[in-house]
């Protein structure tokens, strides 16, 4: 085993003066298990001789209920905002409409960016078929399916907005290539669907091949997600450091948590340039709440690597040492024990880790922190500025609410209506090509995209252009919903074709 599995350094990070004092933190207890197993860990950081000073807020269900629709109320923002560093239980979302993810609020709201789950095997103590696994997933945290943009557009269709940015491209992989720079990783690799998603994913995947040039002693692959997906779940030791956007880093940090053993083994770090969140990668668990047998693992190594970032690594090596001789003694929870009747409550387990301080594993190696993050803090720190590309408008994609009808019968229609500037090129329907030369077995809906664009292909339009179409469209009673205007950067068609096309 590396003994740098669980190091997170953090780029322009406020962090506290190193010093003997006790470094400000804020902590939510959470919902359903948080109370218990927040508790348990503060208990074990207390026994190990952190040098923290907890102010609790509270987050989560019963403030969502109190009417805060966010699910956290103005002075929690004003405590994490002051201490930078935040210990966080895991929270339930009530079920019903019109509740946001408050993970999703907070990353977003404070800039954390990288979101690091490090998944390691402990066989043969803890069950897996994998038994020297030992990855690290790097997980876009701001962008993507994740903007939360979403819109009923027709009765019969819903949309969400995938944004991905070339700044939050570069930022995540920049730090993934550091990372691993730093920690003495030999790979990395990218997962993405660019095969589909050529311009989002073909995006993420540019940037990840531009940055790489940089790092020539670092391997370097890329896998689409499907397959990725599958060798990391059947295949992790193949993995170093995986790389990915925000929806597919969600899903594979899960799938690697699991493969690991437990799910309940995994903590995370969520870093950004101001504030850092640290917290278990499983919910809140509500159906074993107030049990007693809780796993605290999870939320514990999350608050290792919460010790590494304020740059305590004296205690996170303590702990962290004393948990794995704790793991490798057979003190285990309920959720990773093989013998059920051997299983530990969350009190006894607490109390195996803090008997076990100032020792060290046996089977394991002895975990080492180094502070990684000056390296890091210095490349992620540099946004490297491009200049503006020329941007034409060339045409418009006008998304119309219709029922069903045969897609002749709607481009004769629309092609009346085309103007001096603008004149029918397609229409899709769910993104297939329906005219011209459409199939009678494409299933069609009532949502149409018609693609308009400059009779002369080789000039561009003013946007008092695409008015002149709207208001002829409005007039002729169609049901106008949404529209995308089409431009060129640089000479470079900025948009899809349609499928088929």
């Amino acid at each position: 085993m590396r003994d740098d599995h669980c190091v997170v350094s953090t780029p322009k990070a406020r962090l506290a003066a190193v010093s003997k004092q006790d470094v400000a933190i804020t902590v939510a207890l959470g919902d359903g298990i948080g109370p218990e197993i927040t508790r348990a860990t503060l208990r074990m950081l207390e026994a190990a001789g952190a040098r923290i000073a907890p102010e609790f807020i509270d987050i989560g269900e019963q403030v969502y209920l109190a009417g805060h629709s966010a699910g956290i109320q103005p002075d929690a923002w004003d405590s994490l905002r002051r201490t930078k560093v935040f210990l966080k239980g895991p929270v339930t979302t009530p079920s019903g409409a019109g509740y946001k993810s408050l993970n999703v609020t907070i990353r977003k709201t404070l800039g954390l960016y990288a979101n690091v789950r490090p998944c390691i095997s402990y066989a043969p103590f803890v069950a897996t078929q994998s038994p020297n696994m030992n990855v690290v997933i790097v997980r876009e945290n701001e962008e993507d399916l994740y903007a939360g943009i979403e819109h009923r557009q027709t009765d019969e269709v819903y949309q969400c907005l995938k944004l991905i940015s070339r700044p939050g491209c570069e930022r995540i992989i920049r730090y993934a290539f550091e990372y691993a720079r730093s920690h003495g990783r030999k790979k990395v690799t990218c997962m993405v669907k660019d095969n589909i998603m050529k311009m989002t994913d073909g995006l993420f995947y540019r940037v990840f091949q531009e940055i790489g040039a940089e790092y020539p002693e670092i391997m370097q692959d890329r896998y689409i997600i499907d397959i990725g997906s599958a060798r990391l779940a059947t295949r992790p030791e193949q993995f170093d450091v995986v790389v990915t956007t925000n929806l597919y880093g969600d899903i594979i940090s899960d799938i690697a948590a699991e493969v690991s053993g437990s799910i309940g083994l995994a903590g995370s770090a969520n870093i950004g340039e101001h504030v850092a969140m640290f917290e278990a990668i499983h919910g809140s668990a509500p159906d074993i709440a107030g049990q007693g047998i809780a796993n605290p693992s999870g939320l514990l190594l999350a608050a290792v690597m919460m010790l590494v970032h304020i740059r305590q690594a004296d205690v996170a090596e303590r702990i962290h040492n004393a948990w794995l001789r704790t793991i490798e003694d057979g003190v285990l929870t309920a959720d990773v024990a093989g013998n059920a009747s051997q299983a530990v409550s969350t009190e006894a387990f607490t109390q195996a880790v803090i008997a076990r301080l100032g020792q060290e594993p046996q089977h394991f190696a002895r975990v080492r922190y180094q502070n990684a993050e000056a390296s890091i803090q210095a490349a992620t720190a540099q946004h490297a500025a491009r200049p503006t590309a020329r941007k034409l408008l060339i045409g418009v994609d006008v998304f119309l609410h219709h029922k069903p009808i045969a897609s002749d019968r709607l481009a004769e229609q629309l092609c009346k209506l085309s103007t001096e500037f603008l004149q029918l090129q397609m229409i899709t329907n769910r993104g297939v090509k329906v005219w011209p030369q459409g199939f009678p077995e494409t299933f069609c809906t009532d949502h149409w995209r018609c693609r308009f664009v400059a009779r002369d292909e080789h000039s561009s339009i003013r946007f008092g252009a695409v008015i002149q179409l709207l208001q002829r469209l409005s007039e002729a009673g169609f049901d106008v919903i949404k529209t995308e205007n089409l431009c060129s950067f640089d000479g470079e068609r900025g948009f899809a074709l349609g499928q088929g096309q």
